[in-house]
């Protein structure tokens, strides 16, 4: 049952991605790579018998930080 959860929750996340089309492109990335991060932080904490929880809150942050430090690289020219 609690797989069937964070399924649910990964798709929900990834159909709030529709709504960023009036986002500046660092709004975009930065929105994506957290939602990217926390589904895959979720996934590899309920494999790995941890909380899927925390995974999703630590690869959430990393992804969200993940996303602005690339948007910045593309700006820069890199």
């Amino acid at each position: 049952m609690n797989t069937i959860k964070y399924v649910m929750l990964v798709v929900a996340l990834l159909f709030s991605l529709t709504s960023c089309a009036g986002m500046s492109t660092t709004q975009q990335r930065v929105l994506s790579g957290g939602a990217i991060g926390a589904g895959s932080g979720a996934a590899i904490g309920a494999i790995t018998g941890g909380s899927p929880a925390v995974g999703a809150a630590v690869g959430g942050a990393a992804g969200a930080a993940g996303g602005y430090i690339y948007d910045q690289s593309k700006k820069n020219g890199y």
